[in-house]
């Protein structure tokens, strides 16, 4: 029995209200014939910002006999504490443990949660790999956006759902309900759309230790959610019981983005282009205002400024919410407006460039010049702003140091435009943000090699000496963390081992600068005698990749051509200008095609 009980343990630490339950607006608990349990692999206050996770909930609750919990990863005390006293980790609205559940699926939306996934199963009683979980524990699902490439995470989940989950949870769940055991479950569900078994799936190797087939029994072929009007959205959301990273109502205004810059992996993933009718949009912000109570509506998708009716659909909001402010904050440069900064609430803009100099921005496909750049601050000073926050990537394919260099020519440019308006750049403020490049599945630059650590401190080195000006902030990313980052997102099931190690020597959490420890990273690898490099090396184009098993509609062919063109410095630009031939079109049909 446990030592303690859960509310005693409240009273010792940090933010209880984390671990309550009761949110308004979230269901109340009944225990049906199919229970299940979303975990999102990271703390409360961002789990309650996803609305990805709410989304399929709406999904899963369109079935008769199905009840939704949501259990978020406990910071270290109160998982500490779980641990010290034996009681499990909970759904919060049914305070039931994980291991009573029938289904339990995890958000995977960032490479570094994959150990805080270890965690929550073990602090909801429910051993680690799959093959050890028998017919009385929960089956253990995962979907979100590294799931494009889940063989690192293969031995611990019975099955994945790759792509959207509008309509394939609904139908997973149904499946569950009509299957005799777990056995019967994995065999029907392998049919559905979306859904990927590895058990069902046998990797071969190379002697030289890479990867030379697959032999799989289904087709995995990517779920798509063909018009997102009819889809399933919440009319009202749960409000954090305290203060959560996006604390305000949302609405995904689109899915997919037109502009193939070929280092984005969301761009490619998450074709094709669907925009959502204004008409539901503001039916959709118009109930979640009402029902939150928030002041603030953000309109999301991965480039709100390409939503091709934007305009009217701000009117349209700002009749029917005049009390209410509109973020948009994923706006391109080149889709900027001055009416849309109107809608901003004058703190700072944010843009990024990602590139220093016209020839990185052509080889990335970004697709943008130092004239829209130029004109973008024009408007935002005009307007009223002093903030801009700036970001950019370095190590990205055939950068020299001349191109890092630009970055801290736009940042000159923008502080004379500022004084040539305002007389003086003293109150000017400008962050230049600056990440290592990742190389990523499904991306015109997934072969690419990353930077080694000696060339990111050089790289750092040169920007810190050229950024040194007063009014402006210069930040950079830890090398070790994107390296892990690179590593499990191009990593094969030989990674399971060493992900598994790394949280038995302590690792969760680990997107938190304050819990990651990469001395334990390392002695994980290390212990079973995997190297990190066999991953951030450049990969050949004939070789077999390890998610080049699934079909998400996308052409390989496409990725090498976009590949080459960058080295040749030729921009594709965006499907504005017509398709690109991407290979989804022979699928399904684009907006824009």
């Amino acid at each position: 029995m446990p030592s303690q009980t859960i509310e005693s343990i409240l009273k010792t630490v940090e933010k209880p209200a984390r671990y309550t339950g009761g949110e308004y607006n979230a269901p109340k608990p009944e225990w049906k014939k199919l229970n299940y349990c979303i975990c999102f692999p990271d703390i409360y206050e961002v789990g309650m910002s996803n609305l990805g996770i709410k989304i399929v909930a709406d999904s899963l609750r369109t079935v008769d006999d199905v009840f939704v919990d949501f259990a978020y990863s406990p910071w270290k005390d109160f998982g500490d504490k779980l641990k010290e006293s034996g009681n499990l980790l909970y759904g919060l609205s049914s305070k039931r443990p994980l291991k009573d559940f029938d289904m339990v699926g995890f958000s995977l939306g960032y490479e570094m949660s994959y150990t805080t996934v270890l965690y929550m199963l073990e602090l909801g009683g429910i051993p680690l790999r799959a093959c050890d979980r028998g017919e009385e524990y929960p089956i253990i699902q995962a979907g979100g956006p590294c799931v494009f490439n889940p063989e690192p995470m293969a031995d611990f989940f019975d099955l994945f759902v790759i792509g959207d989950g509008e309509e394939s949870m609904a139908e997973i769940a149904e499946v569950k309900l009509a299957s005799s055991s777990k056995a019967d479950f994995l065999e029907k569900v392998a049919s559905v759309q979306g859904v990927y078994v590895p058990s069902k799936m046998q990797v071969k190797y190379a002697d030289n230790g890479r990867i030379d087939g697959f032999v799989k029994k289904n087709e995995i072929k990517k779920a798509v959610c063909r018009d997102l009007d009819k889809a399933v959205f919440p009319h009202k959301m749960a409000v954090g019981n305290i203060e959560v990273i996006f604390d305000r109502a949302i609405i995904e205004v689109m899915r997919g983005c037109c502009r193939g810059c070929r280092f984005c992996q969301a761009g490619y993933v998450y074709r094709p282009i669907r925009m959502k009718s204004v008409e539901n949009l503001v039916s959709q912000a118009v109930d979640q205002i009402e029902s939150t109570g928030f002041d603030e509506l953000s309109l999301n998708s991965l480039s709100t400024g390409d939503y091709a009716h934007l305009k009217e659909l701000l009117t349209r909001l700002k009749e029917e919410l005049p009390c209410t402010h509109i973020a948009l904050p994923s706006l391109r440069i080149d889709s900027f407006d001055g009416e849309f900064i109107e809608q901003s609430r004058k703190s700072s803009l944010t843009f990024a460039p990602e590139g220093g100099t016209q020839r990185l921005r052509d080889v990335i496909n970004k697709d943008i010049t130092e004239e829209e750049i130029t004109r973008t601050v024009k408007v935002a000073f005009d307007k009223g702003y002093t903030s801009i926050k700036l970001y950019f990537m370095m190590g990205l394919p055939t950068e020299t140091d001349e191109d890092l260099s630009g970055i801290a020519d736009i940042v000159y440019k923008i502080r004379d435009i500022y004084s040539a308006n305002k007389k003086f750049a003293r109150n000017l403020r400008i962050s230049v943000s600056v990440s290592t490049f990742i190389p990523k599945p499904w991306t015109a630059f997934q072969w690419e090699r990353q930077i080694t650590k000696d060339e990111f401190l050089h790289k750092v080195e040169l920007l810190k000496e050229k950024l040194f000006v007063k009014g402006v902030s210069f930040s950079w990313n830890d090398y070790e963390l994107s390296m892990l980052e690179a590593v499990l997102a191009r990593g094969d099931r030989k990674l399971s081992a060493v992900i598994e190690k790394a949280y038995k020597n302590g690792c969760y959490l680990d997107g938190w600068a304050e819990m990651v420890d990469f001395k334990k990273w390392k002695k994980a690898f290390d212990e079973c005698g995997v190297s990190p490099d066999e991953y951030t090396r450049e990969f050949s184009e004939d070789e077999i990749l390890p998610w080049d098993y699934m079909n998400i509609f996308l052409d390989k062919n496409y990725l090498l051509k976009e590949r080459h063109k960058a080295y040749d410095g030729i921009v594709t630009g965006s499907c504005f200008s017509g398709c690109k031939g991407c290979g989804m079109q022979k699928e399904y049909k684009c907006k824009l095609c």
